[in-house]
């Protein structure tokens, strides 16, 4: 499993909204400078963001984005399945696969494990770690 551009520029995207948000909301313009991402990409994850209500739309003049929840509400793993998709190593370790070689199979342990693992870690952190993590760094962050 490989986590896209997409994937993990949506998690520097919402990272930098929350980085950002000062009172009022933050440009895309502004996120694609910072972040060294075109605008156009952005574009694109924030309709994902905004339609699964990650993020809330302010339009106008001073228009921007803001989070629509406090950044503990969020974890990794919930934005990187909004824009990766599954992230189970093999498709055996889908809910809605039905094998028929599943009884059988010696390997489904290990995908079963890895999948396990994959998850329990993504899930662990919040946004809020992530934004601890770069207090204590003292600096701009990179993912």
């Amino acid at each position: 499993m490989k986590i896209s551009t997409r994937g993990r520029y949506a998690l520097r995207m919402i990272l930098d909204i929350a980085t950002n948000d000062h009172g009022e909301p933050v440009r895309i313009k502004d996120i694609a400078a910072r972040q060294d991402i075109s605008v156009k990409y952005l574009e694109q994850i924030v309709s994902v963001l905004t339609k699964a209500g990650y993020v809330k739309s302010i339009r106008g003049p001073q228009g921007g984005y803001r989070l629509a929840r406090l950044p503990k509400d969020y974890t990794v793993g919930m934005i990187l399945r909004l824009t990766e998709g599954d992230l189970s190593p093999v498709s055996c370790t889908d809910n809605n696969y039905d094998c028929p070689k599943m009884q059988d199979c010696v390997t489904i342990r290990i995908w079963k494990e890895l999948d396990e693992a994959i998850n329990s870690v993504i899930d662990k952190y919040t946004l809020e770690d992530l934004l601890d993590w770069q207090d204590a760094k003292g600096n701009d962050y990179v993912i």
